[in-house]
This record gives C-alpha cells, sequence and structure tokens, in this order.
C-alpha cells in the first residue's frame, strides 16, 4: 500500500517549463555576449581600414592634424604611409590574422595619437584650456576608446588551436 501512495500518477508528474519570452531573450543576449570580443575587433578593424582608406586617398579630414603633429615628416609620404599601416592592420582584424599582435600595435598606434594634446594644443584645447575640448580635442580623446578596445582585444582574442 505505501507503493501506490508514493507513486504518482503519469498525468500529475510536473511538465518541462515552456521557455518564455524573457527565456529566449536572455539566451540571445547571452549569445551576442559571447561574439562580443570578436564584433569588437571587426568594429575596430572597419574604423582602422575605413580611416585609413582615407589617408591613403588623400581624401582624410585629419590630413593636416596628423602632418602637424609630426612636422619634421613630409606630409607627402607621411600621412600616406600611416594609412597604409592602418590599412593593413584593419585587415588582419578583420580576417583575424596575428590578432593579440596587431590589436596591441593599434593600442601603440592610438597612443600616438595623444601627442596632438601635446605638439598642437592650440588645436585641441579652447582658450588653452585643457577642461576645454574643442572638436579637435574631442577626436583624439575619443580615441582612448579605441585604445581601451584594442586592449580588450589583444587581451580575449582566442587563438587558433
Amino acid at each position: 500500500m505505501t507503493e501506490e501512495l508514493t507513486d504518482v500518477p503519469k498525468t500529475d508528474r510536473a511538465r518541462p517549463a515552456r521557455p518564455t519570452v524573457l527565456d529566449a531573450a536572455s539566451r540571445a543576449v547571452d549569445g551576442l555576449l559571447d561574439r562580443s570580443v570578436p564584433l569588437l575587433r571587426i568594429a575596430l578593424g572597419v574604423v582602422f581600414l575605413w580611416f585609413g582608406a582615407l589617408k591613403v586617398a588623400g581624401a582624410s579630414p585629419v590630413r593636416d592634424l596628423v602632418a602637424g603633429t609630426v612636422p619634421f615628416l613630409p606630409a607627402s609620404w607621411f600621412v600616406p604611409a600611416v594609412g597604409v599601416v592602418e590599412v593593413l592592420a584593419g585587415t588582419a582584424l578583420i580576417l583575424a590574422v596575428r590578432v593579440r599582435l596587431v590589436a596591441a600595435l593599434t593600442a601603440l598606434h592610438l597612443l600616438g595619437t595623444f601627442l596632438v594634446l601635446v605638439v598642437q594644443p592650440a588645436t585641441a584645447f579652447r582658450d588653452g584650456n585643457p577642461l576645454l575640448l574643442d572638436v579637435t580635442g574631442e577626436f583624439v580623446v575619443k580615441n582612448l576608446v579605441l585604445l581601451a578596445a584594442s586592449l580588450v582585444v589583444a587581451r580575449h582574442h582566442r587563438r587558433r588551436r
């Protein structure tokens, strides 16, 4: 008789819970987060490829800024050379070629962009006040985000086995 009392009829057994919209959204977010570093790598690559291509084509709005930051190098070849390096780095990031090395090198390159704040402060700060950025200063300071992105990609890229 105890066997009859403890035995749960098949119709009363707990059914597996049906997935809810919240469960599906959570799985989608988890899937996106699992791909966040590769997405960051590709986005960084697109930015470098695009900005580099503009320099190579002679259509970059920052040509004079780059040239003025290193006035001892002729802009006629230096700016396009920077563009070629950026195109190569961007392409490597997009295609996932030597990602850790390339991302680390892009971080170094981005550190160089902060020279504008030192060499050309009049173009980056309003009225000489380092707390008041103008458009150029904002353009340079936003590179902090790209620098951090490069470091994240360099650190977290999964090596191919």
